[in-house]
């Protein structure tokens, strides 16, 4: 897969793809970052690349010809159609699920607005879609830019050392993931649920589906709520939630009592 990112920054984004997985991934050839300057495709001395908002108001907004002209070398750049996304506030929010169907296509084009964003016109005709990491607002699309390369890097076939990691990973499945343990067994901050020790697979997987759906059901109830789940499934919350019950008034009863 390769990904190309269109930014006044390309140094900051080639330093986020050189390491951890993305990293590697390039390493074995199986994803390709470039990085692209609209510095670099301007016509006057400057470099401009920004000017005053029509209308009025503060800050400066980034102008068609450079990007347009980016865009063109972009495309150009490979044979594989460059699916253009903008990374903005403004759009649907990625989610997993968006984030495997990127990771399937051969080629996605970020482009990383600042200043106060860019001329509409060219999004209106130079961009495929629209996406936010958050209902934030950074200074720029860069470390959105490095979010959607890491989440659609770590998807590519060999970029993890473990298939399984990004199958159980959370959202993968709906769910958020359930709780992780290493060494040691014993600590100071507690001890390893026995169950993971027992080398009873089946009883290991019930048991970490049980606290996914408990802790989605605690933290993210939306994510909760949009899951068809399956009679094994809503049993396991029943229990859990039974237990979590108990424990909150067993806890109740030793404040009382202390």
């Amino acid at each position: 897969m390769r990904i190309d990112v269109v930014s006044l920054f390309p140094d900051f984004v080639r330093q986020c793809a050189a390491v951890g997985v993305v990293g590697r991934a390039q390493q074995r050839q199986l994803l390709q970052v470039e990085a692209w300057n609209p510095r670099d495709y301007t016509s006057d001395r400057h470099r401009t690349v920004d000017a005053s908002s029509y209308g009025g108001g503060p800050g400066m907004v980034m102008m068609i010809e450079p990007l347009r002209a980016t865009l063109t070398a972009v495309r150009n750049a490979a044979p594989e159609p460059a699916h253009v996304i903008y990374l903005s506030p403004q759009g649907p929010r990625l989610t997993q699920g968006r984030v495997e169907a990127l990771a399937k296509m051969p080629r996605i084009t970020l482009l990383c607005g600042r200043y106060e964003g860019v001329d509409e016109r060219l999004l209106a005709h130079e961009v495929d879609e629209e996406l936010s990491i958050g209902d934030y607002v950074l200074s720029g699309g860069e470390l959105a830019a490095a979010v959607v390369i890491d989440a659609v890097g770590r998807l590519q076939e060999g970029a993890l050392n473990d298939a399984l990691s990004a199958e159980q990973d959370s959202f993968a499945n709906g769910l958020l993931d359930c709780p992780h343990y290493a060494k040691p067994v014993q600590d100071a901050l507690g001890t390893v649920p026995e169950v993971l020790l027992s080398g009873d697979h089946a009883a290991i997987a019930r048991w970490r589906l049980k606290q996914s759906l408990g802790r989605t059901w605690l933290r993210r109830p939306d994510l909760l709520s949009r899951c068809v789940l399956d009679k094994t499934s809503r049993a396991l919350l029943d229990e859990f939630r039974r237990e979590h019950a108990s424990q909150a008034l067993s806890r109740q009863n030793e404040a009382v009592d202390d």
